[in-house]
């Protein structure tokens, strides 16, 4: 009888202490799971790249053996943040151009040009990040200055929003645009005669075509720093917003060799080459990579006045903007990307922008659909289409601190009954029930946390207004990460597998010194993350 009791003592212990060996355990965190009902946890358990469990340290330290355990000290666990629209390959090559954001005059950027060209043995000049609504004469620059400084080298300085830009006299030579130049969708500005050196959207191009081309090296150098710039902010999945074919093919092989971890949903731009590849090839679909839509253009930005309005602007009677194809050109894309099942999603800024985008939509989804086919920034909707949202299941994508950033002049452009019903949030959440938020970098800053704030507060850094810039359409800050993490995931059709810490999704977590759930408004911006892990693998933070 003694025999068998200690044979089945020793039997119990055995199975007592027999642990699961797996990769990676997370413990001690305050762990949001995003899940659909925004659960609280302490650990996670990871092997091989995907999430085994989530529970309390206590039990998931019984069950499970590692080499590799990471504390987590009661911070803030989250999802990894999905920037639901940015331009990746476009912030990695500002990283080596001119940086003229947050200048404070026209004569302070061309310092800064001069400043840069010092140092630069390249070609041309190129940088990006003006904004002259931050200047005390808010009126686009000349050139002149650009001409006096650089009589024989080539200067093309884009807007910060992309939709504008200056090039100095040598440029105009170089790209051969001669006096009175015209093309749809786009302005060459003039004055008496001659060139203001002001190129506005599609006739940005005129002069930016003659800039030659970044070699291989150059181009890869660029998205390591990019990555790496992202994967300290939290950011482990890019929708990259309008590239070709051939630079999704890029990074599917940088993926494929290690060298690039970043995952990314590509939409490609618009154009005949990207559609007859993609329609040709069908949808694209590995670990880290998913292409499987397009981005078109509707208009240009408010900031350099191409967005399309129903009525004028308010500073400038008589102008309304400008679509940038006539909507023959959205109607075809349209019925094309719906007739090959595929993801469209377009830029559109103003009331007449969105509004023809909108229904144009409507025409081919015709009601209730799966199809997620998005709205990237819908930033003036008239008050009557709010209903085509939700009637057809579209998608608002949107980039909160483009709110806060536009917030001093907005009134300016459009009077006060139209901003009411922009960089509505809220309400183009009420329309599906969730939305996909971004931040447009290198537009504005690639910071999450920066978009946090904007979504939450509708303030900036030094707290103004107060109350909010049209705080009616702010969101909680439980739907705000949601918007970064899970509803952006789900934009991408990758709900189920990234988005939120759940058993059998991909172990794309970030540990923060924060807990945006819970911190002071003063301190959000203040947040630094602690470690980003995508598919188990911690890519910054260290071990």
């Amino acid at each position: 009888m003694k025999y068998y009791l200690i044979l089945g003592a020793l039997f119990f212990a055995a199975s007592c202490t027999t642990k699961t060996n797996i990769d990676l355990l997370i413990v001690n965190g305050t762990v949001y799971t995003v899940d659909n009902d925004f659960s609280v946890a302490e650990a996670v358990a990871i092997d091989k790249g995907k999430i085994v469990e989530v529970g309390t340290t206590a039990d998931l330290g019984k069950k499970y053996s590692t080499a590799e355990t990471i504390d987590a000290g009661g911070n803030a666990v989250l999802p990894g943040f999905i920037d639901a629209h940015a331009h990746f390959m476009g912030y990695g090559a500002s990283l080596e151009n001119v940086d003229l954001t947050g200048t404070e005059s026209w004569e302070e950027a061309v310092e800064r040009v001069k400043e840069f060209a010092k140092n630069s043995d390249a070609e041309w000049i190129t940088g990006r990040g003006w904004d002259q609504n931050d200047w005390p004469v808010k009126k686009f620059p000349t050139n002149d200055l650009l001409n006096a400084a650089f009589p024989d080298r080539p200067v093309l300085l884009t807007r910060i929003d992309g939709h504008a830009a200056i090039g100095n006299r040598k440029a105009f030579e170089l790209a051969g645009v001669q006096p009175g130049a015209k093309v749809d969708g786009g302005v060459v500005e003039m004055t008496n005669g001659k060139f203001t050196g002001i190129l506005i959207d599609n006739a940005i191009s005129l002069v930016g075509r003659a800039i030659p081309n970044r070699s291989l090296e150059s181009t890869v150098k660029a998205l390591e720093n990019a990555e790496r710039n992202c994967f300290a902010q939290g950011l482990t999945q890019i929708h990259e917003c309008g590239i070709s074919y051939k630079d999704a093919l890029l990074i599917d092989s940088l993926q494929k060799a290690g060298q690039l971890k970043m995952k990314f949903h590509a939409l490609l731009s618009d154009n005949p080459s990207n559609m007859e590849w993609l329609f040709t090839n069908g949808k694209v679909k590995t670990e880290r990579l998913s292409v499987r839509g397009f981005k078109v253009f509707a208009d240009g930005a408010l900031g350099s006045r191409g967005a399309c309005l129903l009525e004028p602007y308010s500073d400038q009677p008589g102008w309304r903007g400008f679509l940038l194809s006539p909507p023959s050109h959205f109607d075809s894309v349209a019925k094309a990307i719906y007739e090959n099942g595929m993801q469209m999603c377009t830029h559109a800024i103003g009331d007449s922008g969105n509004r023809t985008m909108l229904t144009t939509y409507a025409k081919y989804l015709n009601g209730k659909n799966d199809l997620r086919w998005r709205i990237e920034h819908a930033q003036v909707i008239n008050k009557d289409d709010f209903h085509y949202f939700g009637d057809n299941n579209i998608i608002p994508s949107v980039q909160p601190t483009h709110a806060t950033s536009d917030m001093y002049w907005a009134v300016d452009r459009l009077g006060p009954e139209r901003t009411q019903y922009a960089y509505a949030y809220k309400d183009l959440l009420q329309q599906n029930g969730w939305l996909a938020l971004g931040t447009d970098f290198p537009v504005e800053d690639i910071s999450p946390f920066k978009t946090f704030f904007a979504a939450v507060f509708r303030q900036d850094a030094k707290g103004y207004p107060d109350g909010g810039f049209e705080p009616q359409n702010a969101l909680s800050r439980e739907e705000t990460i949601r918007g970064m993490t899970i509803w952006a995931a789900k934009a991408a059709f990758q709900e189920d597998e990234k988005g939120s810490i759940e058993k059998g999704k991909y172990a794309d977590i970030i540990i923060l010194d924060k807990d945006l759930m819970k911190t002071p408004k003063e301190e959000v911006l203040n947040t630094k993350v602690v470690k980003t892990i995508v598919n188990g693998e911690v890519v910054y933070g260290g071990k």
